[in-house]
């Protein structure tokens, strides 16, 4: 009986496997994983440097509160364009020594917990971070990144350029974002037009900016707003708004 012939296929395999259809070989795990986490630091340093000379376009703060409120006030501003005197009322009223610290007051927060937690010590420079980069909401994991981030920050950007994109993004008033939008909300001048009684206004605000109008102070909000304008020639006198105003 005459034997069959074998499949080609199988002749194929026979002569060294030249039929044979071989997947390409998959990277190795280790390799992988590697080259993922070094994607994973290049973009936290490029978004961490990137803001040193872009302009932020929105932050999360915004996007929520446009979709809240149908839209917002917004317009960003060099901080040239900001009338010194708000500069001044801003860091005299949130953070008196940002030109002497490193993204923490360690003072203010030492004063803080001796006081039971009943007023904050972020900086400007932590509250810049909680609103370019992270969320509003109160919870360990976002202080835990704003710890993070800031010194990263303090190290990349300049404190004038951190005081820039503070007076760009904080909020003064229930869609109302920015000194620019600030300025001509409540005032209707533009940011570099401000009378340092303005100023202290719009600073007194920061705090809770929903529950504050800057054009219609309380006599106490009025009081705090003249107690600012104080700090804002003290620290002008002494030395401490040097490292923003050149």
């Amino acid at each position: 009986m005459a034997k069959r012939k074998a499949p080609a296929r199988r002749k194929a395999a026979r002569k060294g496997g030249g039929g044979r259809f071989r997947l390409p070989a998959l990277p190795r795990p280790r390799i992988t994983l590697r080259r993922l986490v070094w994607g994973m630091v290049l973009l936290a340093v490029l978004g961490v440097v990137a803001p040193k000379v872009v302009n932020p376009p929105l932050t999360h703060t915004m996007w929520s509160e446009g979709r809240r409120l149908g839209g917002i006030e917004h317009r960003w501003v060099a901080i040239e364009d900001v009338a010194p005197a708000m500069r001044r009322a801003v860091v005299a009223a949130e953070d008196a020594n940002f030109c002497r610290h490193w993204g923490f007051d360690m003072r203010a927060i030492r004063g803080a917990l001796e006081a039971g937690g009943r007023y904050g010590a972020s900086t400007i420079s932590q509250q810049t971070v909680k609103n370019v980069y992270l969320w509003q909401s109160r919870s360990w994991p976002r202080k835990a990144l704003e710890a993070v981030i800031t010194p990263l920050v303090e190290l990349t950007w300049s404190k004038r350029r951190i005081l820039e994109v503070y007076l760009n993004v904080a909020e003064f008033g229930e869609g109302v974002f920015g000194v620019d939008a600030a300025a001509r909300h409540y005032f209707g001048v533009p940011p570099d037009r401000l009378s340092a009684a303005q100023a202290a206004a719009l600073a007194v605000v920061l705090p809770a900016p929903k529950t504050r109008n800057a054009a219609r102070l309380t006599p106490q909000l009025q009081r705090r707003a003249a107690r600012i304008s104080d700090g804002a020639a003290t620290i002008r006198a002494d030395g401490r708004s040097a490292c923003f105003e050149s």
